[in-house]
């Protein structure tokens, strides 16, 4: 009990309850259709996987599964539609991915990689899940690189969606070849749109503690803030490492 009280703090439900009503909005911009269900990409890719930056991962990750959470509830989804469970996951992962550095963020599409491969389908497009080593090789830049660090939880979250995926609709091998392309163009898109809502909210926290509107101690990465914005005041502070 002790453990959990660390993260419901002031600060953290503020950050939640924000960040839960923002990604609700963008969840209902769609952008692409997911291959062999109704589920739709959105908005949301390029914005959840920020959560954890600022307050950390495990509040982050909550934050996020509530945004699907209520999303679901709202849409009446269908519990039989099983893209939409499995949709609730791959973002989780990305959250972790992005909000701190550590080995989690290698084994994940290690055995995402592992599982495509062992299906029978998996086995005659091995070539597919190359795309899962790139958090691998992203997370020995992702400290000094940003779009390092969006690539890796975007492809993070597309590593662990197509490792359910294969297992749970069994897609035929010419479809995950006519996918390949899209996920190139999805991806970077995904992941510029990470960078951007990073920079975003970063900028807006540290104008709002600089305007005296905000005081809660946000992790504001002073990389990421506009010259304006830089002062004493806005001194970085520890990176949550929960």
């Amino acid at each position: 009990m002790k453990y959990f009280h660390q993260f419901i703090t002031k600060k953290n439900v503020l950050f939640i309850s924000i960040f839960v009503i923002l990604g609700f909005i963008a969840l209902q911009i769609p952008v692409a259709q997911l291959a062999g269900s109704k589920v739709k990409f959105t908005i949301y890719d390029a914005f959840a996987p920020v959560a954890g930056s600022f307050i950390g991962s495990i509040p982050g990750a909550i934050a996020v599964f509530l945004m699907q959470f209520f999303n679901f509830l709202v849409h009446g989804a269908q519990i039989e539609d099983a893209g939409t469970v499995i949709r609730f996951f791959p973002m989780l992962f990305a959250v972790l991915y992005f909000s701190k550095k550590g080995m989690v963020n290698l084994i994940i599409p290690a055995l995402a990689i592992v599982a495509f491969i062992a299906h029978p389908i998996g086995r005659t497009v091995w070539y597919f899940p190359l795309f899962w080593l790139i958090p691998i090789i992203a997370h020995f830049f992702r400290d000094r690189f940003l779009l390092a660090r969006a690539l890796g939880a975007t492809f993070t979250a597309h590593a662990v969606g197509g490792a359910l995926w294969i297992w749970v609709f069994a897609l035929p091998a010419p479809v995950w070849n006519s996918l390949i392309m899209v996920v190139i163009a999805e991806r970077l898109l995904f992941a510029l749109g990470i960078c951007g809502s990073f920079i975003l909210v970063n900028n807006l926290l540290g104008f709002l503690e600089k305007k005296r509107f905000l005081n809660l101690g946000f992790y504001i990465d002073q990389k990421y803030l506009v010259p304006v914005l830089r002062n004493e005041q806005n001194a970085p502070a520890t990176p949550s490492t929960t």
